[in-house]
């Protein structure tokens, strides 16, 4: 099978600072659907907040879309990766879905909902991987591998480095020769760090709102696309220009106490002002949904009697002047 590798410039340049470092592997625990037929994108475009027919555009068509399900009050549902397959016009769409695998049967449940009569088949895949990759050296990623299906940059940021899907039980140091396949702890690490949400512990559903979880900034909606599933509040706020919270990296500069931060941890400033909440982390890095208006101040969480301190920051690939 053909590996779609696409280079992209920023990534190129990203990748400049790492070379001479081996590529690393992350093996991740995300469900892939595939979602295929003729009306397979139309189906998805009223589903999901990006421009879902781009995949199936003539010419230069991108090869992963990221996107956000929101049910009808606006919030986040689902976020989703969506693949090409299909490598032209001429054959019959063919769309990969990532999601977060603990949502697998909600996600399917909620899709046939709204399939009707649409000429779409929903299947899931559990003969394909996911990696990411974040590349030491571009020079390093391959043109094609027989066991892999699909190699792309990440569509959220550049940081987030490739997406990689492969037969299950492929090797990946076959299909990228000289990488290394990391701890995913260290993934997961690596997108606290850059303040990257992914899957429902990040992201609770019914909860998170897409513009307040930086989804625009991470080409994950389209203003300009017809009606989808709870359009009309996202864009009334993204209209209004006002956005409050978003979601943030943050850290904590001193070892924490024996009991982990639990998930939905309210977030004080030191005079003992709500600020936000603590959404998920590991180790001592973690996101949390937080107020703009007090983002350089020192902030807490008190936990089991103690006062855990932490620090909140812009990441770096962020629009400029998008905090303000």
């Amino acid at each position: 099978m053909l590996v779609r590798a696409i280079t992209a410039p920023g990534l190129r340049r990203w990748c400049r600072g790492r070379r001479g470092e081996a590529a690393a592997c992350f093996p991740l625990g995300r469900a892939l659907l595939g979602v295929r037929g003729a009306e397979a994108a139309v189906f998805l475009q009223g589903l999901l907040t990006n421009d879902v027919t781009r995949l199936v555009a003539e010419g230069d068509a991108p090869a992963a879309l990221y996107a956000h399900a929101l049910n009808v009050q606006g919030r986040c549902l689902y976020d989703v990766i969506l693949y090409r397959l299909h490598k032209n016009t001429a054959e019959e769409p063919h769309i990969l879905l990532e999601c977060d695998s603990s949502i697998l049967d909600s996600i399917q449940k909620h899709l046939k909902r709204y399939k009707i009569r649409r000429k779409v088949s929903i299947t899931p895949c559990p003969d394909l991987s996911l990696w990411a990759v974040i590349p030491g050296d571009t020079s390093s990623l391959p043109k094609c591998a027989d066991q892999a299906l699909l190699l792309t940059p990440d569509p959220r940021a550049e940081v987030m480095g490739w997406r990689l899907i492969a037969k299950k039980g492929a090797n990946v140091s076959e299909i990228i020769p000289g990488s290394q396949v990391g701890d995913v702890q260290d993934y997961h690490r690596h997108r606290y760090k850059q303040g990257i949400p992914e899957g429902v512990k990040d992201l609770p559903p019914g909860v998170a709102l897409p513009l307040e979880s930086n989804l625009a900034f991470m080409n994950g909606i389209s203003f300009t696309k017809g009606c989808y599933i709870g359009q009309e509040l996202t864009a009334r706020t993204h209209h209004m220009g006002v956005i409050r919270k978003r979601l943030l990296p943050v850290s904590f500069p001193e070892p924490l106490p024996s009991a982990a931060v639990p998930e939905g941890a309210e977030i004080l400033t030191q005079a003992g002002k709500r600020a936000g909440k603590f959404r998920a982390g590991g180790g001592e890095l973690g996101i949390a949904l937080l107020r703009l208006a007090h983002l350089g101040e020192p902030l807490c969480i008190r936990l089991a009697g103690d006062t855990v301190r932490l620090r909140a920051t812009t990441p770096e690939w962020w629009p400029k002047a998008a905090a303000k």
